[in-house]
């Protein structure tokens, strides 16, 4: 009667413990709600699956990227990061079987004449229900061979969402890997961009300086002539100073770009090749957008996210699954004698144990509960981490498809100031020397027509690197 209500109280535990689920965090909710489009425009194939060589065509940049995906030391923790996760996959991957173990013992006892042990070993060597083999000496030597097993049954899946984890967490360490593979791509490609207008802007700032110098040689002419005064040669070589000062700053910028780039690529700063055209750069601009619900196969940190909320999921299920009872089953079995020369005998030195329990935690309770509310902590912050990822996707494709937009429009607008004011110098230096401007008129025409050029170079930048968003916020690069 009593083994009957033990038993009925065994499955009313069984059914308590089934009934008591574990609330999952799924990414449904989030991907359902993203919008339908980025634009007025849709396009139902994205260029996110575009390798990354057919998007830059710069012969020198392709060279520097292959050379920063072989060596760039972040990458490199990436990959050893990924063998980290793989070999706790590899631990995990067995958990649930059984552990076997080969066991090779002796020990020694020796037992006092005045104890229990003592007395019953001595008797055996007088009882005349045994032989002698199996009289038992003092001290009594113990020699054991054979195998061992220990094997936790995985009633309730806590071992099954262990192994979850790790294999959630194993594909989340290798996504992220390829984000860090389409961050350094749009990081070498943007620095290059940089570089490259950092030349050109040294470039224009050589043209107007000798505009600069001609100026003041006009107005030198023009003093000793004396339609000019000193006035007029002070500021002019402000100007000239100060355009002298702005190159020696774009160099040192493109000292420190240059720097960085070598960094990228894992190597020490030294001269880097580039096309000196710099009008003539071109990405590829014909990429399309795709529909937002691309973003979650195609990005990365969303993929990395996604499955960390995966192995956050597996870690709740299993800390609640270990406030049930554990049945756990141990068996040995081998030879064993006190007799090393007895061992082979069989059957008589064959010996085996089995035992098995269902254990319960009673006292560590508070332990699991803390260990619980710290695995449902880290849950909700993978499910945040995943809806932020998701929304920061869509606001960066957002933010460059507009900017590429109104980039041109403004690059269009200020080539034609860029146009006209260059045609400004040279009308107020004729009218300076026909009397009908003052030298004020000069430096106001050089000191904008300078701006307009740079600020021109900046757009014409604006557009690439907002190109090169796109295509890193679409996701592409890594694949």
């Amino acid at each position: 009667m009593l083994k009957f209500k033990i038993y009925n109280l065994f499955l009313v535990l069984i059914i308590f413990f089934a009934s008591c689920k574990t609330k999952q965090l799924q990414t449904d909710t989030i991907n359902n709600n993203l919008p339908k489009k980025f634009s007025d425009s849709t396009n139902s194939l994205s260029s996110s699956n575009l390798k990354w060589k057919e998007f830059y065509f710069d012969p020198n940049l392709v060279s520097l990227i292959d050379t920063a995906l072989k060596n760039n030391f972040d990458l490199k923790i990436a990959l050893q990061k990924i063998e980290t996760y793989r070999a706790v996959l590899k631990t995990n991957k067995g958990i649930r079987l059984p552990d076997l173990g080969v066991n090779a013992a002796f020990g020694q006892r020796k037992f006092g004449d005045y104890t229990m042990d003592g007395v019953g070993n001595y008797d055996t060597q007088f009882s005349t229900n045994i032989n002698n083999k199996q009289q038992i000496p003092n001290p009594l030597p113990d020699y054991n061979v054979g195998f061992q097993t220990s094997w936790e049954i995985d009633l309730w899946g806590k071992l099954k969402n262990k192994k979850k984890s790790a294999a959630s967490k194993f594909i989340a360490s290798q996504y992220g890997k390829d984000l860090i593979v389409t961050n350094l791509i749009a990081e070498v490609a943007t620095a290059y961009y940089e570089l490259i207008a950092y030349d050109e802007e040294v470039q224009i700032l050589n043209e107007n300086i000798e505009l600069q110098k001609n100026a003041i040689e006009m107005v030198l002419a023009q003093k000793e002539a004396g339609k000019a005064n000193e006035l007029a040669i002070e500021l002019m070589t402000a100007q000239l100073l100060n355009s002298k000062t702005i190159k020696a700053e774009i160099e040192q910028l493109t000292i420190e770009t240059i720097s960085n780039i070598n960094f990228l690529c894992g190597t020490y700063p030294y001269n880097l090749n580039r096309d000196t055209n710099y009008l003539a750069q071109k990405i590829n601009n014909a990429i399309v957008t795709g529909i937002p619900s691309d973003l979650i196969n195609n990005r990365a940190d969303i993929k990395q996210a996604e499955f960390e909320l995966k192995a956050s999921n597996a870690d709740v299920k299993s800390a609640k699954a270990a406030f049930y009872p554990s049945l756990n089953i141990n068996a040995l079995i081998g030879l064993q004698s006190f007799n090393a020369l007895l061992l082979t005998e069989l059957p008589a030195s064959l010996a085996y144990n089995t035992i098995g329990g269902l254990t319960a935690p009673l006292l560590n309770r508070r332990k699991l509960k803390g260990e619980l509310m710290a695995a449902e902590s880290e849950q909700k912050q993978a499910y945040i981490n995943y809806e932020r990822n998701v929304v920061n996707a869509f606001k960066e494709v957002y933010v460059a498809v507009n900017n590429i937009k109104n980039s041109k429009v403004m690059y269009e607008l200020k080539k034609e100031e860029v146009d006209l004011l260059k045609k400004s110098i040279s009308t107020s230096s004729e009218l300076f020397r026909a009397g009908r401007a003052n030298y004020l008129e000069i430096i106001t025409s050089q000191k904008n027509s300078l701006h307009s050029q740079i600020e021109l170079i900046n757009l014409f930048k604006r557009q690439n690197i907002s190109l090169i968003n796109l295509y890193k916020a679409l996701g592409g690069g890594w694949k």
